[in-house]
C-alpha cells in the first residue's frame, strides 16, 4: 500500500538539504553559505530549489539586493535547528561505556564573562572529571539565548531582556557598570571631576544599552549626566567598546572588576559618578526541553548547587567607589 505524502516525507528527502537550507539562513545568502560550507555556488542554489521542489513551498525570496525568509521558510528552519541540536548530542548520549564520566559540554557565552566563583567550578570540575570535553563559542547575549531555544549548546551565559518562557535561568553573578575615559581624553589627568564636565561629551554604546536592551540602565546614566545625545561608536563586543574608550572615540561603559586591569595599567580612568552605578544581572541558562547527556545533568546540577549556596552578595562584583 502506497504511503500517504505526508508519511512519505521524511522517507524521500535528501536530509543534506535541510543542513544546508540551515546554513544558508544563517550566513545570510547563497554566496556566503557556499563559501561557509566550501561548495560551489550553483551547487547550494540547486540544493535549495530541491529542498523548495520536496516541501512544495517557497523557502526564500531571492532578488537582487534582497534575501527574505518566507514564514514556510522560518518554519522549517526552526525545526532544521531543533534537529541540528538534538544530533549534535548524540556522541555524548551514547558515550556510557566506562564508569568514568565522559562527554562533551558546549557552552555558548557572550564576550568578557569573568568571574572567579564560575572559573573555580570549572577548575573542580575539570579535576574531578578529567574525560570531559569542553567547547566555548563567544556570541552576542540573543544568539546565545537562541542556541539554547534550539539545543544547540549544553548552556549558555548572556545577558537577558526579560526572563525566556521555556528556558531555566539563574544568576551567575552581578556586576556594575562605570564610566570610563582613555588616556588620551582631556578630563584623564583633572585631579577632581565634576559630573557637570561630562556634559555634552561624546559616548561609545554597547548594542543592548537601547531601550528595552540589558544594558538599558547604562543609558539612563548617560542621560542623567547629560552627555551627547547620540552614540558616536557602537559595538556588541566589550573588547571593541574597551578598544574606542582608548583610542578617545568617546566615554564609554565597562563593568567596573573587568575594566580594573585597565585602570591600574594606567589606560583608563573611570569618571564620576561613583555611586548608584547600574548593576547588571549576568544569568546561566539551559534548556530543560533538551535531552542532557550525563556530562550535561551533572555539570548543570553541580553548578546551579554551587551558586544556591553562596549568597548573591558574594557573587556581586564592584563596584570600586574611589576614583583614581
Amino acid at each position: 500500500m502506497r504511503l500517504p505524502h505526508q508519511q512519505r516525507f521524511p522517507w524521500n528527502l535528501d536530509w543534506n538539504l535541510l543542513r544546508m537550507f540551515m546554513v544558508v539562513v544563517e550566513q545570510r545568502g547563497i554566496s556566503k553559505a557556499a563559501d561557509f560550507l566550501g561548495l560551489k555556488q550553483p551547487t547550494v542554489s540547486a540544493a535549495l530549489k530541491r529542498l523548495e521542489l520536496s516541501t512544495g513551498r517557497t523557502l526564500i525570496i531571492r532578488k537582487p539586493n534582497e534575501f527574505t525568509i518566507t514564514r514556510a521558510g522560518q518554519v522549517l528552519y526552526t525545526e532544521c535547528a531543533t534537529i541540528f541540536g538534538s544530533i549534535s548530542q548524540l556522541p555524548a548520549l551514547m558515550d556510557v561505556d566506562n564508569t568514568d564520566l565522559r562527554g562533551h559540554l558546549s557552552i555558548a557565552i557572550t564576550s568578557y564573562v569573568i568571574s572567579d566563583h564560575f572559573d573555580d567550578f570549572l577548575n573542580r570540575f575539570s579535576k574531578a572529571h578529567p574525560n570531559v570535553t569542553y567547547s566555548f563559542t563567544v556570541s552576542e547575549s540573543d544568539e546565545v539565548e537562541t542556541a539554547i531555544s534550539q539545543n544547540r549548546a549544553s548552556c549558555g551565559i548572556c545577558l537577558l531582556s526579560k526572563a525566556p518562557k521555556n528556558l531555566d535561568t539563574m544568576v551567575l553573578y552581578r556586576e556594575y557598570f562605570g564610566l570610563y575615559c582613555g588616556a588620551r581624553h582631556p578630563l584623564f589627568n583633572v585631579a577632581d571631576i565634576e559630573p557637570k564636565e561630562l556634559e555634552g561629551e561624546p559616548f561609545v554604546a554597547f548594542q543592548t544599552e537601547a531601550e528595552g536592551g540589558p544594558l538599558e540602565a547604562i543609558a539612563h546614566l548617560r542621560a542623567r549626566l547629560g552627555l551627547a545625545n547620540t552614540w558616536r561608536g557602537v559595538s556588541s563586543s566589550l573588547n571593541e567598546i574597551r578598544r574606542m574608550i582608548m583610542a578617545n572615540i568617546g566615554i564609554g561603559a565597562l563593568p567596573v572588576h573587568v575594566a580594573q586591569q585597565d585602570v591600574i595599567a594606567g589606560h583608563i580612568r573611570q569618571l564620576p559618578p561613583y555611586e548608584d552605578l547600574p548593576m547588571v544581572n549576568i544569568y546561566l541558562i539551559s534548556n530543560p526541553a533538551r535531552r542532557q547527556s550525563e556530562a550535561d545533568a551533572v555539570f548543570l546540577t553541580a553548578l546551579a548547587k554551587e551558586l544556591s549556596a553562596i549568597d548573591i552578595a558574594e557573587r556581586t562584583y564592584g563596584p570600586e567607589p574611589t576614583p583614581s
